[in-house]
């Protein structure tokens, strides 16, 4: 599959958050986070986000790009983490793909969150138990 034709699949979100902000929420989703998007919070964030995916490599073979056309085969993961922190330092979109489970994740340097496209029932319970792990939620 084409990254498009993943993007147009259902998804699943690993957020800071336990579900969704509603539209209407009464809180002040907005101003929270942008703070959290600020240094060290996203820091922190995106470690969380490295120990995921480098959990995530243990069990399966992933292949990274950042601009969809060259693809690195299970990165170092002084490597996977540097791709990382250079997405979110250039606020640039960041590829992986579970090709034996036909999974692509994504990663937005300016987004407190990353996501899941196509996660087969298996998959899910395991980046699931892997994010949880990290103090992380994931939610459809």
């Amino acid at each position: 599959m084409t990254i498009e034709e993943y993007l147009n699949k259902p998804y699943w979100v690993i957020d800071i958050l336990p579900k969704q902000v509603p539209a209407d929420g009464r809180g002040q989703y907005f101003r929270i986070e942008k703070f959290f998007l600020e240094h060290p919070q996203i820091d922190h964030i995106y470690k969380k986000f490295t120990n995921v995916l480098l959990k995530l490599n243990c069990y399966e073979d992933i292949d990274v790009s950042h601009d969809g056309d060259e693809w690195i085969t299970n990165p170092a993961p002084h490597e996977l983490e540097a791709a990382l922190l250079k997405c979110m330092a250039d606020r640039q979109m960041f590829y992986i793909i579970l090709k034996s489970a036909d999974v692509l994740i994504t990663v937005s340097g300016d987004d407190t969150y990353i996501t899941v496209y196509n996660p087969a029932e298996e998959v899910l319970e395991l980046i699931g138990s892997l994010a949880g792990s990290e103090g992380l939620f994931i939610w459809r």
